[in-house]
């Protein structure tokens, strides 16, 4: 018999975590359920500015995608400042730098995406020409596939930077993540949730990673328990199909797994920025073995031309 040996809390945690007011409150939930499970230690939060946070002019996909919101933090654990960092699935690239791990994937909040707006109940209600704002690729190429008489313009910025441009009158709507709304106690500004056949979500969206050097064997342990299987297995599907057809910010590319009975049902989509090329298709399997069944999923689509569409995107 083997016995498993008792996680020894080191006496202080560091947390690396960007400054905007979503990753902080990102920070301090992980903070809180650090210092309940283990007491004895000292958790604290060093807050940084990463290059996406400071590039506003140009969006994501214009200045190397999202793992510019992630770079700076791996930084400080490799510098030891920091011992864990804290992300947005849906930001942590699909291919981590070599001697990191994710130790931990947090229970999912909302997956989907949100329609805010102060003068249409819903997308279908705007007006032709009316000016959409999102910096995803993916929530425009599905935006202008149904309806294409309205104008898609990127936003940059944080939650709250972005709905003040909408109050200002620079947008007649926006799309936004509805976990990241809920969490910063926003949810009243949520003018429709947009269903996953309207608006399939980005792949990670509504979960939170814990991020650590691969070597720190005891902080791997400690994370541990703040991993919640069902949402991990999922989020591994979906990054798992984005991984295997190069997925990043830069191709709209989408994908949703949920667990239905130890099961996950897995869908996925991807599309030419117009939204006029589509592949999407789905597939089920068992929770177990959630990389395969996302691989799984990426070769049905690039039977459906996805390959196609992702060449002629990266060639554009």
């Amino acid at each position: 018999m083997t016995s498993t040996a008792p996680i020894i809390p080191p006496a202080s945690i560091v947390i690396a975590s960007r400054e905007s007011a979503l990753a902080l409150w990102q920070a301090h939930y992980v903070r809180r359920r650090l210092e309940s499970l283990y007491p004895q230690t000292r958790v604290q939060i060093l807050g940084m500015t990463t290059q996406g946070d400071r590039i506003l002019d140009r969006t994501l996909d214009k200045i190397g995608g999202k793992g510019l919101f992630v770079k700076e933090l791996e930084d400080a654990l490799t510098a030891g400042s920091a011992d864990i960092a804290v992300h947005s699935m849906k930001d942590v690239p699909m291919v981590l730098p070599p001697g990191f791990a994710i130790a931990a994937v947090t229970e999912r909040e909302d997956a989907r995406d949100a329609f805010v707006s102060n003068q249409c109940s819903s997308p279908a209600e705007l007006p032709a020409g009316s000016r959409v704002g999102t910096s995803s690729l993916r929530r425009e190429s599905q935006l202008r596939a149904r309806f294409p008489r309205l104008t898609v313009e990127p936003v940059r910025g944080n939650v709250q930077t972005r709905l003040a441009k909408l109050d200002a009158g620079r947008y007649d709507a926006i799309i936004l993540a509805a976990a990241g709304l809920k969490r910063l106690g926003l949810a009243s500004r949520i003018t429709a949730f947009l269903a996953p056949d309207e608006s399939l979500p980005a792949p990670g969206q509504g979960a939170l990673g814990v991020e650590c050097r691969s070597e720190r064997g005891d902080i791997v342990a400690m994370m541990r328990a703040l991993d919640h299987d069902e949402t991990a297995a999922c989020v591994r599907a979906e990054r798992a199909m984005s991984r295997a057809l190069s997925g990043s910010c830069q191709l709209p590319l989408a994908a949703l797994a949920q667990s239905e009975g130890g099961r996950l049902r897995l869908r996925g989509y991807v599309a030419s920025r117009d939204g006029m090329r589509v592949a999407r298709a789905e597939a089920s399997g068992d929770a177990a073995d959630a990389e395969a069944l996302g691989a799984e999923l990426a070769a049905v689509l690039i039977g459906l031309g996805a390959g196609e569409i992702l060449a002629a995107l990266e060639n554009a």
